[in-house]
């Protein structure tokens, strides 16, 4: 797994304080976090992952990192991320959004510059066409 590590600001003294290390889970769950934000946006992950996160919600446990896979170095942070997009949202607009809140919330949250975002459109969401697939999953 791979981590980030940052040295910290030393003391008055010249001596470092330590380092902090981010582990790859936390960025996924940022990233995550910032993507279910921008609008356009109805879902993370592919079908089978939809599926499995609507049976995890149901149990009151939800997976912020459905969806987002990332690649930490030493100064920079690689994310792939899949989503739904809403219908009828322009498909390059919302992906063009997630690159840029993904970007925004690694270099201002986590402190890493940003190497790429890829974006994976999986789906569009019809209203009406799977919320009964939906509702099922989380009854059961």
């Amino acid at each position: 797994m791979a981590q980030t590590t940052n040295d910290t600001t030393p003391l008055i003294g010249g001596a470092p304080t330590g380092k902090t290390v981010v582990v790859d889970p936390v960025v996924a769950k940022i990233v995550g976090v910032a993507t279910r934000a921008v609008p356009g946006v109805h879902a993370l992950g592919g079908g089978a992952a939809r599926v499995i996160g609507s049976i995890r919600e149901a149990v009151g446990a939800k997976d912020l990192t459905q969806g987002v896979s990332v690649e930490v170095g030493e100064t920079e942070v690689a994310a792939d991320i899949s989503i739904v997009v809403d219908y009828p949202e322009e498909l390059q607009r919302v992906a063009g959004a997630v690159r840029a809140a993904a970007a925004e919330a690694i270099q201002d949250l986590v402190g890493m510059k940003v190497a790429e975002v890829n974006v994976t459109i999986v789906d569009v969401h019809i209203p009406g066409d799977d919320d009964t697939a939906e509702q099922e999953a989380r009854v059961q």
